[in-house]
């Protein structure tokens, strides 16, 4: 169960180090810096780590590094995004670090709003909360918070391994640098969810807290986006999730009540997830009229995560769908209406919340 807490005030001013890693963000780059040096109530550093950029990042780094209170380091060489997180968040000192990309936005008073919940709760690991999307310009932001949401690391576990589900966009994560180095890091194991095995990680090591009410960052929605996905895309992710849980249970299994439990848990919720891809995969005419290509891999992906998987509701819907001889219990754009209104009503609970269902 989460604990609904009053917001307090910050009482102290903390130091907040946000690294900023580039690579052909340079356009961006003004912004971003700016909407962390502008944070009230806490004093802030900034480094940027430029990852051999060849659009001249480095170059409008530099020049924002006339402020004192922003760095850079540069690389010749790329190497890739997990080192580059790490060798940033390796080189910094504050009380508190934030990992912010580029192209993305702090909300005005976004850090002091968590680490008030920092500084008063000393048992939490991290901070995060609601990050809106954006394309050209950030909408105008709710700044006021109306509660803060406060899980044990048990808990926060446990509901969202049972949903296999992210529901942490990043931008707006405010965590304790004490926790960070324990956990060294981002893994490069699984670069395209290294972040999510982190989250799950600190949950192991102190309680998390959300802040509700208010925009904490602003995520920039584009062609670019490291994380935009299609069908092949959600290929790789729910395999990538698959790899996430194995590291987990096997490295911080003996800090996790129930491990095996969860772990079976999560693999049948995200056999689910990657059922209902290989549903909407079919059809929107991605695939054939039979089992094939991406659609059938996320059928074969859920079957080997779940023995309980053909026993799903989603399993039988699959089947429909792939079976010409039955047609679908609902026609294809009644379906889609269904499936818009649902994500429309998942996404409001998540706003609300911070689970993601």
């Amino acid at each position: 169960m989460v604990t609904r807490i009053r917001p307090r005030p910050l009482t102290t001013r903390p130091t907040v180090s946000v690294v900023i890693p580039c690579y052909n963000y340079g356009h961006y780059l003004p912004e971003c810096v700016h909407s962390v040096l502008s944070q009230s109530g806490v004093e802030v550093d900034v480094l940027i780590v430029d990852d051999a950029s060849p659009d001249g990042s480095a170059e409008v780094a530099r020049e924002l590094s006339a402020d004192p209170r922003v760095r850079l380091i540069a690389h010749r060489e790329n190497r890739g995004h997990i080192a580059t997180y790490n060798e940033g968040l390796a080189a910094v000192d504050g009380e508190y670090v934030v990992l912010l990309s580029a192209d993305d936005l702090l909300s005005p008073g976004s850090l002091a709003r968590s680490t008030a919940l920092l500084a008063a709760l000393p048992d939490t690991a991290f901070v995060y909360g609601f990050s809106a999307g954006f394309a050209d310009r950030p909408p105008k932001p709710r700044l006021r918070p109306t509660s803060w949401s406060v899980w044990t690391g048990p808990q926060w576990l446990a509901e969202n391994l049972a949903l296999a589900t992210n529901p942490v966009a990043t931008p707006e994560v405010v965590m304790r640098t004490a926790v960070l180095r324990k956990l060294v890091g981002y893994d490069a194991r699984v670069p395209h969810g290294a972040d999510f095995l982190l989250w799950l990680r600190a949950a192991t090591r102190g309680a998390v807290g959300r802040v509700n009410g208010a925009d904490q960052a602003y995520y920039r929605i584009h062609g670019e986006n490291m994380h935009v996905q299609q069908f092949g895309g959600m290929l790789r992710d729910v395999r990538e999730r698959r790899r996430v849980f194995e590291i987990l249970f096997t490295e911080d299994g003996d800090r996790i009540a129930g491990s095996d439990r969860l772990h079976d848990t999560a693999r049948a919720a995200l056999a689910r997830e990657a059922l209902a891809v290989a549903c909407r995969s079919y059809r929107l005419g991605r695939a054939g009229a039979e089992p094939s290509g991406e659609s059938a891999e996320l059928a074969a992906l859920a079957t080997s995560l779940s023995g309980e998987a053909r026993a799903s509701r989603e399993w039988r819907r699959y089947a429909r769908q792939v079976d010409g001889a039955r047609p679908p219990r609902l026609p294809l754009p009644v379906r889609e209406f269904t499936d818009r209104v649902e994500h429309r009503l998942r996404w409001g609970r998540w706003r609300r919340t911070g689970i993601r269902v």
